[in-house]
């Protein structure tokens, strides 16, 4: 498997960011992310000329858009087409998720802890989910050095207690990036696993050998790892079964083994990645 550096929280000056899809791709292909996600607010205008800026940097960007609410922001990507977010009430949001699946995306809880109304308007989840099985992701960590903020380990817990519920939600960071600038704080990374074969075929393992649909799917099956520092990937041995980030593992029951057969869990850390971006620091900010 291949892991590619990704940002999935983006924004240009067709919403609140101050730079053009041109400046954040060149600052994201510095920090050494192989794709982006452009989430401007309730717009997906800033895509124009995407292909373009695409081939120039070297990365690939995908399609999406941060739904604004007054109860809630949801970061939505891998749209083929506008999903109408203005119809969303606080107790029908899963009629929302629904049509941002029907038009071939998926959807994610963007910052649900960070300071509301007034100071962010709808940045606090106020919404009633009634089906969290729909949901694909939750931003569990948001901005730089997401890891010492108090909203993202609210954030990291409710994504917990939903995986000890039984759900498969995947985690990802966002750093909800709005402008070119200078900073020493850590930049988070997440990495979305993608299957060898799945990788062009001709040797090219780029993102540009990617289509978009291959990282939105590694998303929406779990295959992702977040880190502000090297990339740390786990995998599972079950019998003579191998279980990748993303797997779902059959019960001893299932796998027809004893219940004293061990799972042994291998972790592993590449301090290789993105070391043309300085070992994890950046030099371009919020």
């Amino acid at each position: 498997m291949k892991w590619f550096a990704c940002e999935l929280h983006t924004h240009t000056l067709h919403s609140d960011g101050s730079q053009t899809l041109g400046e954040l791709a060149a600052g994201a292909a510095n920090l050494g992310f192989d794709a982006i996600a452009l989430t401007d607010h309730n717009t997906m205008s800033g895509l124009s000329g995407k292909e373009e800026i695409e081939q120039r940097y070297g990365l690939r960007i995908i399609p999406g858009m941060e739904w604004t609410t007054f109860y809630g922001h949801i970061v939505t990507i891998g749209l083929s087409a506008f999903a109408d977010w203005r119809q969303a009430n606080r107790d029908g949001i899963d009629v929302g998720i629904e049509n941002v699946h029907r038009l071939g995306g998926i959807a994610g809880l963007a910052h649900p802890f960070r300071i509301g109304s007034p100071a962010c308007t709808g940045c606090f989840w106020e919404y009633e989910i009634g089906n969290w099985s729909a949901v694909d992701y939750i931003e569990v960590w948001s901005g730089t050095f997401p890891s010492i903020q108090t909203n993202n380990r609210r954030a990291f817990d409710l994504w917990t207690h939903k995986l000890n519920e039984g759900y498969r939600i995947a985690a990802t960071s966002g750093r909800d990036w709005h402008a070119q600038g200078e900073t020493d704080d850590p930049i988070s990374v997440t990495y979305l696993g993608i299957e060898d074969n799945a990788v062009a075929g001709n040797g090219d393992s780029t993102a540009l050998s990617l289509h978009e649909e291959t990282l939105i799917q590694a998303l929406r099956e779990g295959r992702a790892s977040v880190t502000i520092g090297p990339l740390l990937t786990l995998t599972l041995e079950a019998g003579d079964a191998l279980y990748a980030i993303g797997s779902t593992v059959p019960t001893v029951v299932e796998r027809r083994e004893a219940a004293e057969d061990p799972v042994r869990a291998n972790l592993t850390l590449d301090f290789s990645v993105r070391t043309d971006s300085g070992r994890y620091r950046s030099r371009s900010a919020d």
